[in-house]
């Protein structure tokens, strides 16, 4: 057995080691008695698996010598291990008393340089004050001629000897930097570094002096150029020398090393970068310069102008003279043209904050994105690269493009409707006039309305489109609004126009009121196409800028034409009312028919004016007189004012219904011949009657009552009873028959069909065997 396991098992006999120091072992051997315990219960839990207890046995047995060998080897190369490490540390230790020993050593010879050291410091104190004074007499010839100079390059700027004064200046900070490169080689305190600045202090007011001329001459350049650039050339090559020397400066501090000298004060100037800050200033300066006065109003198409014709000027000078002055890598012209644009940006911004009108408007956009860009100004190719190579951008950005455009359509859009009230209000005024409406070429009535109208949107149109086909898309859909909203109101008016005239339609203020309807049919005619024209003139990429409701002044028109052609009718109506209270009765039947041709005289009166109303609106008229004509006819029919007592007068009715059909046919074919003829044809309804009334034999009313109902499906039962209450002779078998016809043989309206029986009302029959208060059973 090893030494690791003779330890191991003493202390395993031990049980007092084993419980004080090991008391881990103990707990762990019990929980794996009691886990075998409980594996042994678990397997031999019957008398017939002891038989499998040798198996059992050996298995264990192998896996316990197993456990062993390994824990052996473990233990094998865990001391092992522990050995190498003393090992290693013996050497470390006889490695450690080497170093400590040299360190010994090292410090003793240290201690005995010291004092060495310590004995060279006087030396050290007296070479130091040498160099000092060695420093201040090499220099006393400079340092007292530095007034001197300092007041003739004074006198030299003064005069603007700008290249002598800055090749003085040069030289009087040589000696600044030399003098203060020396001292400090000789630990020049602070207090003695800032005795030297202060004595050189004018040189500091000499470069602001300086500084101070050349950037008026810079601020100047664009004047001098034209008369004397010299001034400009000198102040560039000062500006190029100060650059070569920061540059040169920074190399030599960029490469470090020993023996560097420090930035001197005040360096890096930078004065190329001042360069260009002074031109923006210049250029921003001649900005202020242009008058400002009168901007707004009218004024500001001016500045505008005043404008374009400074910066091309000065562009011009700066393109072939200063260009010429400058080296090629300033890119003087590009630095100019970054200058202007940013001015202008911002002026432009300032100018587009204000509450400007719609020509303000106007003149801003144009010469933003039209004026700006063209040949005039900075449409040339060499400007054109030289702005994109700046990446100058647009002066307005696209959004205050579109805010500008919005603002010039409210603006338009507000003046349009004042306009279109106005015009609406002299409209009204007409109306009231004491004499005709005008007549164009062709004979029609109109008024200034329509004229007024289109003249201002297309002229509204036009100046947009001179911006862009946004602008005008946006001035059309704002157009289209107006259009609506002003035919809303011509309607409401056309309305109040009509409810006057029924209030009295006798007064003399109110004589041509059929004239004045049909020029206002005429006008919204006039008006439709040129809505139509505006709508066409729309970009289809277009979407509707003010609402998600898109404008339909089409819907509008027509509501105003048939409120229009409503009235026509309605007056006509009027006129014969007293004409229409004689017809079909006893009286008219027995003494002749004299309201036949005072209707016709009536209706050809209306008919004449309605020549005077655009097509198509004057076939339409013509149509509707007809509807109303034979609907009034057969309403007075249906009023039972008339009933046959004789085949004979059921003849002279029959022939009386087709005269007047005869006469109305010949007066309204006399008008057709001037336009187009009528897809149905209300006359034909009064032939259709009389054949009805004349029929001789009662028993062929129900073939007669199927034809009339296959040509006007929308006739009621009440009609046909009343029919046949006129005609006096039918029984009551015959009538039970034709109602049971007209019952089986009611067909639907077809489509398209316009329904004239369902406007004329049968008036209800009281029975004179009833009483007056109680319906018959």
């Amino acid at each position: 057995m090893s030494g690791g396991e003779q330890n191991g098992g003493d202390q395993t006999e031990d049980p007092v080691f084993h419980t004080e120091v090991w008391p881990e072992a103990e707990r762990a051997e019990l929980l794996a008695r009691g886990a075998a315990l409980k594996w042994a219960s678990g397997v031999f839990s019957r008398p017939e698996h002891l038989e499998r207890l040798g198996q059992y046995k050996r298995r264990e047995s192998q896996r316990t010598t197993s456990i062993h060998t390994r824990l052996k080897s473990v233990v094998q190369s865990y001391l092992e291990g522990v050995g190498w490490g003393l090992r290693q540390l013996q050497e470390s230790r006889v490695e450690l008393g080497d170093a400590s020993r040299s360190l010994l050593r090292a410090g003793a010879e240290s201690s005995r340089n010291a004092e060495v050291v310590r004995s060279m410091e006087t030396l050290r104190e007296l070479s130091c004050s040498h160099y000092q004074l060695l420093a201040t007499v090499s220099n006393l010839p400079r340092l007292y001629s530095v007034r001197t100079m300092v007041a003739e390059t004074e006198r030299l700027v003064e005069s603007r000897r700008l290249l002598e004064a800055h090749a003085r200046l040069m030289e009087l900070e040589c000696w600044q930097d030399d003098i203060l490169w020396q001292l400090s080689g000789a630990s020049l305190s602070r207090e003695d570094q800032q005795l030297v600045l202060r004595y050189f202090s004018g040189v500091d007011r000499l470069v602001e002096a300086l500084g101070k001329e050349i950037w008026a001459v810079v601020s100047g350049s664009l004047a001098l150029a034209r008369q004397n650039p010299t001034p400009f050339v000198s102040a560039l090559r000062i500006v190029e020398r100060e650059e070569a020397v920061d540059r040169m400066l920074l190399e030599e501090r960029g490469r470090g090393g020993g023996g560097v000298r420090p930035l001197p004060p005040g360096r890096p100037r930078c004065w190329k970068e001042r360069f260009f800050q002074v031109l923006e200033e210049a250029v921003s300066s001649r900005f202020r310069s242009v008058s400002y006065m009168h901007t707004r109003g009218p004024g500001l198409a001016g500045h505008l102008s005043a404008l374009q014709h400074a910066i091309a000027a000065d562009l011009a000078t700066v393109r072939h003279l200063l260009e010429q002055c400058v080296p090629s890598h300033y890119r003087l012209t590009g630095a100019y043209l970054k200058a202007s644009h940013h001015c202008l940006q911002a002026h432009l911004a300032l100018v587009s904050s204000w509450e400007l009108e719609s020509g303000e408007i106007f003149a801003v956009l144009n010469w933003v994105l039209h004026v700006y860009n063209s040949p005039d100004m900075m449409g040339e190719a060499e400007l054109v690269a030289e702005m994109e190579r700046q990446e100058l951008g647009p002066l307005i950005s696209l959004e205050g493009v579109e805010q500008l455009e919005n603002k010039y359509v409210q603006s338009v859009r507000k003046r349009v409707s004042e306009w279109m009230q106005k015009a609406l209000e002299v409209e009204l005024t007409d109306w009231q006039r004491d004499q005709e409406p005008d007549t164009d070429h062709e004979g029609y009535y109109h008024t200034c309305l329509p004229a007024i109208i289109t003249q201002m949107l297309e002229e509204n149109v036009r100046v947009a489109l001179m911006i862009g086909e946004s602008l005008r898309d946006q001035t059309i859909q704002m157009g289209l609004y107006e259009m609506e909203n002003l035919l809303n109101k011509f309607r409401e008016a056309l309305v109040e126009f009509g409810k006057e005239h029924r209030k009295d339609p006798n007064n003399s203020q109110n004589k041509l009121y059929l004239h004045y309807l049909l020029a206002s049919i005429s006008n919204c005619i006039i008006l439709k196409a040129s809505t139509e024209g505006l709508q066409r003139q729309q970009s289809s990429r277009s979407a509707c800028l003010f609402s998600r409701t898109p404008p339909n002044p089409m819907a509008a028109l027509d509501r105003a034409v048939r409120r229009a052609c409503r009235l026509v009718m309605d007056h006509l109506l009027l006129e014969l009312q007293p004409v229409l209270q004689g017809l079909l009765s006893r009286p008219w039947l027995a003494q002749g028919n004299p309201s036949t041709p005072m209707v016709c005289r009536v209706l050809e009166r209306h008919l004449e004016l309605y020549a005077r109303a655009r097509p198509p609106c004057r076939q339409r008229l013509q149509e509707e007189a007809q509807w109303l004509l034979v609907v009034e006819y057969v309403r007075a029919l249906m009023r039972r004012r008339l009933t046959c007592r004789s085949a004979g007068e059921r003849l002279q009715l029959a022939q009386r219904i087709s005269q007047d059909d005869q006469q109305l046919r010949e007066l309204f074919t006399g008008l057709e011949g001037e336009g187009s003829v009528p897809e149905v044809d209300p006359l034909a309804l009064l032939p259709v009657l009389a054949d009805f009334i004349r029929l001789k034999d009662p028993c062929m009313l129900s073939l007669e009552v199927s034809g009339v109902v296959t040509k006007y499906p929308d006739i009621s039962e009440e009609h046909v009873c009343v029919l046949l209450d006129i005609r006096g002779d039918v029984s009551r078998d015959v009538r039970g028959a034709v109602l049971d016809v007209l019952e089986q043989s009611a067909p639907p309206l077809p489509a398209g069909y316009r329904p004239i029986f369902t406007d004329i009302l049968v008036p209800t029959s009281t029975m004179p065997f009833c009483l007056p208060t109680a319906k018959c059973a």
